[in-house]
């Protein structure tokens, strides 16, 4: 291709040279033609290279295909021949897919076992926590969060619902939420309730209360005071904790997780018979108590 390219141009000084010297206009004119071979033999040098790198290229990838289909295919031979031999149905073969469905059999049972214990218990949940707030309203039992595990019941109460913005004093407001809870303490008259503070893991800052140990104590104690005073609950039946900032459900890093952690629990706690007894059945409502849908 070099020689090609070179050829005509070699012909042209040759010529020039045959005719002696040259007018000006007409040197002119070959140095102009033989910049322009000199270009045009450039871009056939760069297209080529480009040409070679894509050919090579090229090549690569057909090989990587090669390769794959070459994998494909003894796939496919290997896959043939584990079907052939299990077609064949000889012993040791039918001896395996028999065991290897006999595990996936129990492994179904033993799945179906765990859906229906889960399924039982979230019925008895669901019947305990219905008889508990059987004695509330449909909207009183809105504004009250009922859970049970494993036999205990929690009812849970945000700060602001009960305090004052840090303090352990009883607000004005709480009165709406521990008619509630007193409804659902004294319906059932033979059972314990541990009124338990939790707060978040900022320090307080009072001089009265030295931490928050302080001050999730004061305030379960001011809960059961409350019960006890102004709604009537037995105060042998009632216990005030405090758990400070241990006991967190919520990550106290955000101010949405210290608002969960800052709460009071109300822990009923059935005994054995008291809770077999609660599961079947709930005490008949009074006049006075509209049974909640």
């Amino acid at each position: 291709m070099k020689n090609r390219i070179w050829l005509p141009l070699i012909v042209l000084v040759v010529a020039a040279l045959s005719q002696g010297c040259v007018s000006n206009k007409k040197y002119a004119e070959l140095q102009t033609n033989y910049n322009r071979l000199q270009d045009t033999n450039r871009n056939i040098l760069q297209s080529y290279q480009v040409t070679q790198r894509e050919l090579e290229g090229s090549r690569t990838r057909v090989q990587s295909l090669q390769e794959q289909i070459d994998a494909a295919k003894a796939n496919a031979i290997a896959l043939q021949n584990a079907l052939n031999q299990c077609l064949a149905g000889n012993n040791q073969g039918g001896a395996n897919i028999a065991k290897l469905v006999d595990e996936i059999n129990s492994s179904n049972k033993y799945i179906q076992h765990l859906v229906n214990v889960k399924n039982t218990s979230d019925s008895l949940n669901m019947v305990l926590t219905t008889n508990l707030t059987r004695s509330l309203s449909a909207d009183e039992a809105q504004g009250v969060d009922v859970k049970v595990l494993k036999g205990v019941v929690y009812i849970s109460l945000a700060d602001n619902m009960l305090y004052k913005s840090g303090s352990y004093e009883i607000s004005d407001k709480a009165g709406a939420t521990l008619v509630k809870i007193a409804k659902i303490i004294n319906d059932y008259s033979t059972y314990d309730v541990l009124i338990e503070g939790n707060t978040d893991n900022v320090p307080i800052k009072q001089t009265n209360i030295r931490n928050n140990w302080d001050l999730s104590g004061l305030r379960a104690s001011s809960v059961v005071q409350a019960l006890q005073n102004t709604y009537g609950v037995d105060p042998k039946r009632l216990t005030a904790g405090g758990r400070g900032e241990y006991n967190p459900i919520a990550d106290n890093s955000t101010p949405q997780g210290k608002s969960q952690n800052r709460r009071t629990q109300i822990i009923i706690t059935p005994k054995l018979d008291q809770f077999m007894a609660l599961i079947g059945k709930a005490p008949a409502p009074t006049d006075a108590t509209a049974p909640a849908k």
